[in-house]
């Protein structure tokens, strides 16, 4: 990420011997992520600090002189990557979690690497210190743990060998001088003698000794291996009782897990991240689920007029699209007779048939009135020239609301109005929830096929669509007074090489998009050359969107009423501008 900044401290550290010293490099590093805040406001971007095993927050660069907004220490830290997002990562200590995010997975692998170096050189995240002691937890302080009991018993085993050790000396000792003492016995009986031991001391009857000494010694081995077998009787009682011991921990944690890992699933309940997926047994309350989608919606809103306002200052050059629309006035010229020429398409293409089908069934769905008893429809946002209606309608429990929308704008043609609508180029300015888009295929040079992948708006999961995209002029036998008609139509395909995944990162959108433009130009005196204020454009917009995944019905109902009318609204100013000061299109 740019502004990430590394700095290595160096620390010494010097151990009981004079003559060494180990040289440590202790990492610092500093700059902005996103982190995650709460289920409103999302992710927002924070200035982190890492310093001194300690990770610190601010909300600003210009603010870390005032004092941080958190901190926690990375001793007892653990890291995490996210599962799908590969450029996030999670940072907790106990039930403190932070969760972070990166530009790039190169700047996530940069932040973890240096942030793990602290537990890993201290040896002090939890899985390793449990590890290390043979246990998840420890329950009771005044009783042994398991590892004290390996302790033990292993002490026990060593002192066992080492009397048996000692006895089989002493053995050997009392034998050796058991025979000293019969071979003085024997000799003081053949010479009939008393040793005499001067110093006073009394003479001893080696004989009786010699009996006293080897009943003694016997006794005393008796007794030693008496207390040996005792002790391996008690050793094998003891193991089994350890072994019970082990289990029964081992129950004991196993269900101190369960508790726990249910404790936190019930803390991610009330206190939302932002791995709260959408569900129909979300825990999440509906009015808080339409706030959390309305202020995500509203800050991409927010950043596509900032980056608007740039592009304006920088006064970037608008790319020409003269020269392809004489290439497609070409391609279209001869095949302004039929309603639905192919435009360039090839007729043997797999997608043909579909296209045709498709394509017809959409324009007569537009052409179809909405007046009253108009089929349903229900006016649901009136604004001036623009009118929006739907028909409310589930399948499976989810929303597919048909949509239909009439608008007039002036100063630019229908043809003009659909070359933005499809043109690849331009698509990234108006669509402002559009996070990456790729084209597939190119079937002719109007139908492409798309895969979108739109921006998550959280706690709604992640949505990507799979579509063919066909641009081409119609003859229009219903309006006589149009000047000319176009249509964009949309509609969504499968292929096996791009299959849906529902059940990884994105939900797959399944959608048809028609849009249908009609230019009328005001009469005018002969010779007047026809000017852009002589020009209306009338659109027809119908839509039928499957989400693909569960979302509250009145929530997903209340945010089509208000993103379609400023999606209408900013995809026409959007075309009025591009085309202001340039030569119509018809």
């Amino acid at each position: 990420m740019a502004g990430n900044e590394i700095n290595f401290v160096q620390n010494n550290a010097h151990t009981t011997s004079s003559d060494d010293s180990d040289t440590e490099y202790i990492a610092e590093l500093r700059g902005y992520l996103s982190k995650w805040t709460n289920y409103i406001h999302g992710w927002q971007q924070r200035y982190i600090v890492l310093k001194n095993a300690q990770l610190s927050y601010y909300k600003s660069e210009q603010e870390s002189e005032l004092g941080c907004r958190g901190a926690i220490s990375l001793y007892k830290a653990v890291i995490k990557t996210h599962e799908f997002d590969d450029c996030r990562f999670d940072v907790s200590v106990n039930n403190c979690v932070w969760y972070l995010r990166t530009e790039s997975t190169e700047d996530r692998d940069n932040w973890i690497e240096v942030l793990q170096s602290y537990n890993t050189s201290n040896t002090n995240t939890i899985g390793a210190s449990l590890r290390r002691h043979d246990s998840n937890v420890s329950l009771q302080s005044n009783t042994l743990s398991t590892s004290s009991l390996k302790r033990a018993n292993r002490s026990l085993r060593e002192k066992v060998n080492e009397i048996e050790t000692f006895k089989d000396i002493l053995y050997g000792q009392v034998e050796t001088l058991q025979r000293y003492f019969d071979a003085c016995a024997e000799l003081n009986q053949k010479n009939g003698t008393t040793l005499d031991l001067g110093d006073g001391l009394k003479p001893i009857d080696f004989k009786g000794e010699s009996i006293t000494f080897r009943e003694t010694t016997a006794g005393v081995l008796t007794t030693l291996q008496h207390c040996l077998d005792i002790i391996h009787q008690r050793d094998e009682s003891w193991k089994k009782k350890f072994d019970r011991e082990i289990e029964r921990r081992r129950k004991t944690e196993d269900l101190y897990k369960k508790y726990k890992d249910e404790l936190n699933q019930s803390q991610n309940s009330s206190f939302p991240g932002p791995d709260l997926e959408e569900g129909p047994h979300s825990t999440l309350p509906e009015d808080e689920f339409f706030d959390a989608v309305e202020s995500g919606l509203d800050k991409i809103e927010e950043d596509r007029q900032l980056r608007a306002r740039l592009r304006l200052q920088s006064q970037q050059s608008q790319i020409s699209t003269a020269s392809s629309v004489s290439k497609d006035t070409e391609e279209n010229s001869s095949n302004q007779s039929d309603e639905f020429g192919t435009g360039g398409i090839a007729r043997n293409h797999r997608l043909w048939p579909q296209i045709d089908e498709i394509c017809t069934q959409q324009l007569h769905y537009a052409r179809q009135g909405v007046g009253e008893g108009g089929n349903g429809w229900q006016l649901f946002a009136d604004e001036g020239e623009m009118k929006m209606y739907r028909r409310e309608q589930e399948i499976d429990g989810m929303v597919v609301d048909p949509l239909k929308a009439c608008h007039f704008v002036k100063g630019v043609s229908a043809r003009e109005m659909c070359h933005y609508f499809f043109m690849p180029e331009y698509r990234n300015d108006w669509e402002t929830t559009l996070e990456d888009m790729t084209i597939l295929e190119k079937v002719s040079p109007d139908t492409l096929v798309f895969l979108q992948t739109h921006k998550r708006i959280w706690p709604a999961s992640q949505r990507d669509a799979l579509f063919w995209s066909h641009m081409k002029n119609v003859q229009d036998n219903v309006d006589k007074d149009a000047h000319s008609t176009w249509i964009v139509c949309n509609h969504s395909i499968e292929r096996d090489d791009y299959p849906p995944a529902n059940t990884g990162k994105c939900v797959r959108i399944f959608l048809t998009v028609i849009l249908v433009c009609q230019t009328y130009v005001a009469p005018i005196q002969n010779g007047h050359k026809i000017t852009r204020n002589d020009l209306s454009c009338k659109i027809t917009y119908c839509s039928v969107v499957n989400p693909g995944g569960w979302a509250p019905a009145s929530v997903l109902r209340a945010i089509y009423k208000k993103e379609y009318p400023k999606f209408l609204k900013r995809y026409t100013a959007y075309v009025v501008d591009q085309c202001k000061n340039k030569p119509i299109l018809f």
